[in-house]
């Protein structure tokens, strides 16, 4: 009698796994009919996933990690970032390269690549500099005349996926906003923690950001709607081989959403003035001080650095440029997913609250 070898259906990889995109998407996917694989820096604790640990600039780890994994689908969430965009450049396309050629041999039908609306704005280092798109942002517009990595990666993406058939798509998020711990780009989970001290020390919550910022339209991204959009890129017949911006489908103004914010926490809201007020100055020194709030509350996490990212925020929210991606062709290709951001907020400092991350 011969023996059948079992292939799976639908074998998941999600690269990044513990970030805020690679949860949510981890999430999603064990609540439905998959098998999931995670590959992160610490291993995913929850039930019906299976964890391998690699090093993602490691070849060889990979392939020994990867070897029997059978992966039909890939989520790829992962980044390093580096001090210069061209090392920006040769760092992360060489994990998506790498990544790529370590699934070789798996029946690979679709991979779905994270990147971001810096294809618009240009890289860290010339970040909503030169010349721009007009906004809305459409996925249409020709790539910057600069360096970016996001560019390299979908070039070793689109490599791969016409030497090897499979499909895949590109995910073109804004400021993603989710459930995750020690992310290097949190800004949920940072005014969180901006607020808890304001509220311990009895000061009022100020926007650090620019006028331009307070005054004009923006949007975000929870990274559970970023999470079914991906999701429903690998699965719908039809909508591969494309990319896509990614947002919640409203916009608002920080001048209506911040006095909302510090509603919730109890502190007093303290708008735009004459000019920015950056994180990274209103929150320095204040590691002491959230050491003495987790002991006071019992929290899980008494370093700050692992709950707040100053520096992400006071870059998102001290830019001088208007920010809104248009979701028209995700729309028409029939892709219905919607948050509205105030209520991603709000469940999610809910949530932060439940885990002992922030106090009740």
């Amino acid at each position: 009698m011969s023996i059948v070898q079992h292939r799976p259906s639908r074998r998941a990889l999600v690269v990044g796994a513990t970030g805020i995109a690679g949860s949510a998407i981890v999430e999603q996917l064990t609540e439905g009919d998959w098998e999931v694989v995670t590959l992160s820096r610490t291993p995913v604790e929850r039930a019906g996933v299976r964890h391998v640990s690699a090093d993602l600039q490691s070849l060889d780890s990979l392939t020994e990690a990867l070897r029997n994994e059978e992966i039909t689908h890939v989520f790829f969430t992962a980044w390093i970032r580096r001090e210069t965009e061209n090392e920006n450049i040769d760092v992360n396309s060489a994990l998506l390269r790498n990544l790529l050629s370590a699934v070789e041999s798996s029946p690979v039908q679709h991979v779905a690549l994270l990147t971001g609306l810096k294809q618009y704005l240009g890289p860290f280092e010339s970040f909503g500099k030169g010349s721009m798109p007009d906004t809305p942002f459409h996925e249409e517009e020709p790539r910057l005349d600069r360096p970016n990595f996001y560019y390299a990666q979908e070039d070793v993406l689109w490599e791969a996926a016409a030497r090897r058939g499979f499909t895949w798509s590109v995910h073109r998020s804004h400021t993603i906003i989710g459930h995750a711990v020690g992310n290097a780009m949190n800004m949920a989970l940072t005014l969180a923690a901006q607020a808890t001290i304001c509220r311990e020390l009895g000061r009022p919550f100020v926007f650090p950001g620019s006028a331009t910022q307070w005054n004009s339209l923006v949007d975000m991204t929870d990274s559970e709607v970023l999470a079914e959009q991906m999701i429903w890129a690998s699965t719908t017949e039809g909508v591969g081989n494309e990319a896509y911006n990614i947002v919640n489908g409203d916009v608002f103004r920080w001048r209506w959403m911040w006095p909302r914010l510090a509603g919730y926490f109890g502190v007093e809201a303290e708008g735009f003035s004459d000019s920015p007020r950056p994180l990274e100055d209103q929150m320095k020194g204040m590691e002491e001080v959230w050491e003495g709030i987790a002991a006071k509350y019992g929290l899980a996490e008494p370093d700050l650095s692992r709950v707040a990212s100053w520096w992400h925020s006071d870059s998102d929210l001290g830019r001088d440029i208007e920010v809104v991606a248009d979701m028209s062709k995700c729309r028409l290709a029939g892709f219905t997913g919607y948050r509205r951001t105030l209520d991603s907020f709000i469940r999610l400092f809910d949530r932060y609250k439940a885990d002992n991350i922030i106090p009740q």
